[in-house]
């Protein structure tokens, strides 16, 4: 009778779920997707883009250079002119083959907007695209 009330009362104590497992996991998928998220650096200035019919996606991960309506090449919301644009590209690049999207303005320069292109090609970019809207 004694072995039986002892058998009896431990499975008393055991009606509890211990959940500290399930805990651990929650954190360890809440760092695998913190790690595995791409996050994409924005330009820091609005454009007004120009519309396009045959626009696409593109890739989340790439490089982002606006050109404002006032001439002003922007990137990381830091305005780094035409000179600066080669350096900060060639950086990327060298890491990773990202491509380049120029976020120009529809009032800006063809003039300045091919010149940044150009820059972005010297700097070593496979691909370089012009952001529109669709």
């Amino acid at each position: 009778m004694k072995a039986r009330r002892s058998i009896l009362e431990g499975e008393a104590e055991s009606d509890e779920i211990n959940i500290s497992p399930l805990i651990d996991m929650v954190f360890i998928l809440l760092i695998f997707f913190i790690v595995t998220t791409v996050f994409v650096e924005e330009t820091g200035v609005e454009v007004n883009k120009p519309q396009a019919a045959s626009a696409t996606d593109l890739e989340k991960n790439s490089i982002l250079i606006a050109i404002t309506d006032k001439g002003k090449i922007v990137y990381g919301g830091k305005e780094v002119g035409l000179s600066g644009v080669r350096s900060i590209v060639r950086q990327l690049v060298s890491k990773d083959q990202m491509p380049v999207i120029i976020q120009a303005d529809k009032t800006a320069s063809i003039d300045l907007y091919t010149r940044v292109h150009d820059e972005c090609k010297l700097a070593g970019a496979n691909t370089v695209n012009l952001a529109t809207d669709g």
